[in-house]
């Protein structure tokens, strides 16, 4: 299939876009599935622009992450300092600091960049 990649720039291009995209990825060739994957990174681009996301409260992503490996608030202290500190971060009352992003970064494996927005949104 011989197709042109589209530069997103409404949304008229993205639904073209993405009907592009699935028809490239019907195909075996390998051609086609450079251009489709192409493609969908300019979609990709496009819809970070477009919607970008937000980083959820503080409190939900560490009551998330906690919930997801199984922890509890105890199990924090390490990581945060305290049981207090714990309980002012889970309760939105104090932003992390550095040394606390990089040991929840360490110990869950997620960006620093979301953990530091999530702070932020606590001085908010």
């Amino acid at each position: 299939m011989k197709a042109t990649l589209i530069v997103i720039q409404n949304q008229a291009d993205h639904e073209a876009a993405k009907a592009l995209v699935g028809k490239l990825i019907q195909s075996s060739d390998a051609a086609d599935r450079a251009r489709m994957v192409a493609q969908s990174r300019l979609i990709e681009a496009y819809e970070r622009t477009r919607w970008p996301r937000k980083a959820p409260p503080l409190p939900d992503l560490l009551s998330y992450l906690v919930e997801q490996h199984g922890l509890t608030r105890a199990d924090l202290v390490p990581l945060l300092g305290t049981a207090s500190r714990v309980s002012e971060v889970m309760s939105g009352k104090r932003e992390l600091s550095m040394t606390m992003v990089k040991r929840l970064r360490e110990r869950f494996h997620i960006p620093a960049d979301l953990l530091i927005s999530a702070s932020e949104s606590v001085a908010a």
